[in-house]
């Protein structure tokens, strides 16, 4: 660490798939109020003669010196930002002192429910940039043409941590894209790493119970969280992840994302494909250990490191980029493959589907108010376009109501109204959803509201509807638990890929975050070890027993497991 800043890292990332980043010419950035922001008002972007410093942010003063005059929402000048009209000197405030129950009554609204999981983030705003066509496999325009340009906003975040929290914790991290293209916006709600917890959404409130603070104390407990893991084996593939090296990342600029689901594309013919979405830092790959996480976390100046160092870095006009390959199946072979593609604790072997690279994603604009573009940016799976569409991933077809109703309970029912989440790249034309708190524009005017109607209304066209998917079962509530699911051989591969330095550190790691676990959670635990490899059990074994494990290292490191066998 140097000032805080990760150093360079020293040996090359295990995978290849981490390119160095080129500056893009200042020509091909989109204007800076088409990237996100809220409306300008007039005269937003005139001269600035003048810049207060204020944290990482900057203030802009007007040219003339003079502040305007203050008012209340409603446009009335106030008269006084001090004093509350009282009856007399010491008297009571006077209930008729509009400006006062103003101020305060907004005060208290400032806020909109915080996110139960993704609370802590950051947001950028910038562009996709197509590199290579893929008419072959989807119409989605995006993903058609040659050098095709597409308006984006990042969100990185926490999964479990509140918003309030430090962001040099071993925790997941999410990375979720707004695409703005000409058929509507797409919404790519990913991880930073490939595979999650669970194969069905019905767990899903359970987990994150488990993870979160105990009803009783508030206070987070590691046995809450092994109790439910050790109860739910499908979940060690990606224990194995957060717990091994990429568990807590440098910064947001320096870790992969991915899809995680398999998503399916479609052409102009349906001919259908599945497909999953790795985006690979052009940063490269860079983490911290325990120790060196610790030491930031212990700095109250760098509790949120990862925002800020985010902010600074495309705020100098650093790259900040990542390339997006796919591994592409052919549709048939989902049904046949060694592996379910459609269970989210699995990868696709990119030995069996190699990386297609697509295009790049780079950011270069920064949030300027974070209660309107990052608070209120909001994502959902169920945001698609034509050309993308859903597998039967049981987790995935649970996000598709989870993340929309999630937004609906937040923001309202008028979120997608909001400049940051409405389309850039198309026009909305549906005048039959209306109503509702806080309807933007002009809430459909005086055009009809229902459908079908003799007025003229807009009609859904069948060229945009969804290739059929044939069903191959009867309806019931199936265990997932085939050979093609079974729990432990990718957390075996996983394991394997990392080495010995690094498989005792994934010991050493687990050993101390089971500390406070009690013994029959952790002789499942050693159990469930054993089921990845013999070897790995038996010194989880040896090494629970020792309560003077020192699992620190020193400082930033570059990723080393994880290599092409089963994707970086």
């Amino acid at each position: 660490m140097k000032n805080g800043k990760p150093l360079d890292p020293t040996p090359k990332v295990a995978d290849s798939y981490a390119p160095g980043g080129v500056t893009p010419p200042d020509d091909r950035r989109l204007p800076p109020n088409r990237m996100g922001g809220a409306p300008r008002p007039p005269g937003a972007d005139g001269p600035i003669t003048a810049e207060k410093p204020n944290g990482f942010g900057k203030h802009a003063w007007p040219t003339d010196g003079k502040p305007g005059t203050l008012t209340l929402r409603n446009g009335a000048p106030v008269g006084s930002n001090e004093h509350s009209l009282t009856a007399g000197p010491f008297g009571p405030a006077l209930v008729e002192d509009a400006w006062l129950l103003e101020k305060n009554a907004h005060f208290n609204r400032e806020r909109v429910p915080e996110r139960v999981v993704h609370a802590k983030g950051a947001a950028a705003f910038g562009y996709f940039e197509l590199e290579h066509d893929m008419s072959k496999y989807t119409k989605a325009k995006l993903f058609n043409g040659e050098r095709t340009k597409t308006e984006v906003a990042v969100r990185f975040s926490h999964v479990i941590a509140e918003s309030g929290g430090a962001d040099a914790y071993r925790d997941l991290r999410g990375f979720s894209i707004k695409f703005h293209t000409p058929d509507g916006n797409w919404d790519l709600v990913g991880n930073n790493t490939p595979v999650f917890f669970l194969r069905d959404a019905m767990k899903f409130p359970d987990l994150i119970h488990a993870l979160k603070r105990d009803p009783q104390t508030h206070l987070r407990d590691n046995a809450k969280q092994w109790d439910f893991w050790t109860l739910s084996p499908e979940s060690i593939h990606q224990v194995l992840w957060l717990m091994g090296d990429r568990g807590i990342p440098a910064g947001y600029e320096y870790m992969n994302g991915y899809g995680s689901h398999t998503f399916m594309w479609y052409n102009d013919a349906n001919e259908k494909y599945w497909v999953k979405f790795h985006f690979h830092s052009e940063q490269g790959v860079k983490t911290l250990s325990d120790d060196a996480a610790g030491q930031i976390r212990a700095d109250e100046a760098k509790l949120d490191s990862y925002t800020q160092s985010l902010f600074n870095r495309i705020d100098a006009g650093e790259t900040t980029a990542w390339k997006l390959s796919v591994q592409v199946m052919p549709f048939d072979e989902a049904f046949t493959y060694k592996y379910d593609p459609f269970d989210v604790t699995k990868v696709l072997l990119h030995a069996d589907y190699p990386l297609i690279p697509v295009g790049r994603l780079v950011l270069d604009r920064n949030p300027t108010n974070y209660a309107a573009e990052v608070e209120a940016l909001a994502f959902a799976p169920s945001n698609l376009v034509p050309g993308i569409h859903v597998s039967p991933d049981k987790v995935l077809q649970g996000r598709l109501f989870g993340y929309q109703d999630a937004q609906r309970y937040r923001l309202g029912g008028n979120h997608q109204q909001l400049y940051v989440n409405a389309p850039h790249a198309t026009k909305v034309d549906n005048p039959y959803e209306r109503d509702g708190g806080m309807p933007a524009g002009d809430n459909g005017g005086a055009r009809v509201n229902y459908a079908p109607n003799s007025h003229g209304g807009p009609v859904a066209d069948p060229k945009y509807l969804e290739p059929a998917l044939a069903l191959r079962d009867a309806t019931g509530r199936y265990a997932q638990t085939d050979r093609r699911n079974d729990d432990y051989s990718q957390a075996t591969l996983l394991y394997k890929t990392m080495g010995s330095e690094g498989q005792e550190r994934l010991v050493r790691t687990i050993a101390t975050h089971m500390q406070t676990v009690p013994p029959p959670i952790r002789e499942r635990a050693v159990a469930m070890f054993e089921k990845v490899d013999a070897t790995f059990g038996r010194r989880m074994a040896e090494i629970l027993l020792d309560d003077g494990v020192d699992a620190s290292t020193s400082g930033i490191r570059p990723t080393e497991h994880a290599a092409n066998l089963i994707g970086p």
